[in-house]
């Protein structure tokens, strides 16, 4: 049992915007976002089917649609509207909704979550805007509605735990699209939380190994052993307990900085490639975009990765592929990386089919200084760097395609397809 008189207190706001693509492409057609029937359809480059990527409340409210429902599987109905994805648009809003947080709360004590939720402190700010922190809340909710035309869904919480659950679990089905839990109702809200993947940190393979243990609800993990969870989890197991007494210590404003920075690159290719000169075309693409933002933020990297996945072996049941990485001299030369990398990819592939990709970069330092190559013409190392580096200059001002390598514009490459997407999907138009 936790002693909540002794456990920190805050007033936290877990806001997340209600289907916030779908959303945002009915405003865009001048449509009521919770009653439009319209679903955004996304498609790669090359690939045979569309799938469903984001859908409105009324399209999964009235017809069921899931995201990632394929084209085809669709109703046969006139009333859905299908979009394209206008990612840099969703990344606009974003930004415009987190600036409206800013006029309620200090910059340190936000935490955009994902792009489509965040996390504000709230305790030392909300008596300027209201008596009541749900008065508080409802005027967030009304700004972002008359500004924007959006709707958001607030948790509000004595931590961000249960702020976070207090949205998923009771503010999403509300007809405020508001739910406040604290710490005096954790029994009676937290522990009726039966399906444990309903409950924030707990997936299917977490839930499966608390099942084992005969746990099958928040409210027997609250009254269980901690040390048979700790046995079984380690210290996640002690988080996972006193998660189930609604006990969260993390403070908003206390940021998490990742000790070891990296940079990567991951593709479904559009079809499954078997030819090993169109698998290194798209090896070097992706070197070379992954270089280009280590060299953005002036650093080398001294550890490469490099992943290929193959398609599924019917009868071996298991996915093909290979993954390997290896330590080399600090460098964000593209000449210099793809060369490594393509050799890292010969010594491995064994001709089998690839589907997805996946090249990164660690152990970065800042790029003070030129590491020669003996071996090489120093004349020509430094024109080389130059040449990433203004290659990347006008990349920067004109875009992706003003300027290609001649190996782009070869079967298999996927480089320019690619160049406006913007997280695997169609970035539309850009928005300032």
């Amino acid at each position: 049992m936790y002693d909540y008189k002794s456990e920190p207190k805050h007033l936290i706001f877990m806001i997340d915007n209600k289907s916030f693509f779908a959303s945002v492409e009915c405003v865009r057609r001048g449509l009521n976002p919770l009653e439009a029937i319209l679903v955004i359809m996304s498609k790669r480059p090359g690939a045979k089917n569309s799938l469903v990527m984001a859908s409105s409340p009324m399209a999964k409210k009235k017809y069921g649609i899931k995201n990632v429902t394929r084209k085809q599987d669709l109703p046969k109905v006139s009333d859905i509207i299908e979009a394209s994805p206008n990612m840099n648009l969703y990344i606009k809003r974003s930004i415009e909704i987190n600036n409206i947080f800013r006029k309620y709360a200090a910059e340190e004590d936000i935490n955009v979550y994902s792009i489509d939720e965040s996390l504000v402190d709230m305790t030392k700010s909300w008596k300027l805007f209201g008596d009541t922190p749900e008065e508080v809340a409802r005027k967030i909710q009304i700004e972002i509605r008359d500004t924007l035309g959006l709707y958001v869904c607030v948790g509000i919480g004595d931590n961000p735990l249960l702020a976070k659950l207090a949205l998923d679990n009771e503010a999403k089905n509300n007809k405020s699209f508001m739910a406040r839990w604290t710490y005096s109702n954790v029994p009676s809200k937290v522990w009726k939380i039966r399906k444990l993947t309903d409950f924030w940190g707990i997936n299917n393979r977490t839930a499966h190994r608390l099942n084992k243990l005969g746990l099958y609800s928040i409210s027997d993990i609250a009254n269980s052993d901690p040390n048979r969870l700790i046995k079984e989890f380690g210290t996640i197991g002690a988080q996972i307990f006193a998660h189930s007494w609604g006990v969260d210590r993390s403070i908003v404003s206390e940021k998490y900085i990742p000790k070891a920075k990296s940079y990567s690159n991951s593709q479904v290719l559009p079809h499954v490639y078997s030819k090993k000169d169109d698998i290194e075309v798209v090896i070097k693409e992706m070197a070379e975009q992954v270089a280009a933002r280590i060299r953005f933020h002036h650093q080398k990297t001294s550890h490469i990765f490099l992943f290929i996945g193959g398609s599924y072996d019917k009868f071996s049941k298991k996915r093909t592929g290979f993954s390997k990485s290896k330590k080399i001299t600090a460098t964000n030369s593209n000449s210099v990386l793809k060369n490594e990398l393509i050799k890292m990819f010969r010594d491995s592939w064994q001709n089998e089919p690839v589907l997805h990709m996946a090249v990164g970069f660690s152990d970065l330092d800042d790029d003070t200084e030129m590491q020669m190559n003996l071996f090489v013409d120093p004349v020509k190392q430094v024109k080389s760097r130059d040449i990433d580096y203004l290659v990347d200059e006008i990349r920067n001002k004109y875009g992706f395609t003003s300027i290609v390598k001649a190996s782009s514009l070869s079967h298999g490459a996927t480089a320019i397809n690619r160049s406006d997407l913007v997280g695997g999907h169609r970035g539309g138009e850009s928005y300032q």
